[in-house]
């Protein structure tokens, strides 16, 4: 019944929308809360409470890289259970997409990195 419990509980966790599109984006490469907060138009604190959730549950973990924390997902079976109720990923350029009012390191450095490729997209 243990079994059970945990995968309801892992359900019930991403059974959201916002938590939901928080997973489908970090299927892609792992975020920090201010670029998930530019990408969904939400408040960060809103977004801060759902990686909670999330984090509480299992179902991503976080990595402190200077004064950002990153969050990911956990594993392979999160990833497939995202799959599963989102489909297969769309996107073949698979990776962090630069987010306009994000000033995390990745979207800050993005356009350098990038180029003029970004903008034929």
């Amino acid at each position: 019944m243990e079994f059970y419990q945990a995968r309801a509980a892992t359900l019930k966790a991403i059974a959201h929308p916002v938590r939901l599109h928080i997973l489908d984006i970090l299927r892609q490469a792992p975020e920090c809360v201010c670029h998930l907060s530019a990408a969904l138009a939400k408040p960060q604190p809103y977004i801060s409470q759902q990686l909670a959730i999330l984090r509480n549950a299992g179902v991503i973990t976080d990595e402190r890289e200077g004064s950002n924390v990153f969050y990911q997902l956990a594993d392979a079976s999160v990833t497939r259970q995202v799959a599963a109720v989102c489909g297969p990923l769309v996107d073949a350029a698979l990776g962090h997409h630069p987010v306009a009012g994000c000033a995390c390191p990745k979207c800050a450095t993005a356009p350098a990195e990038h180029g003029a490729s970004d903008e034929s997209v």
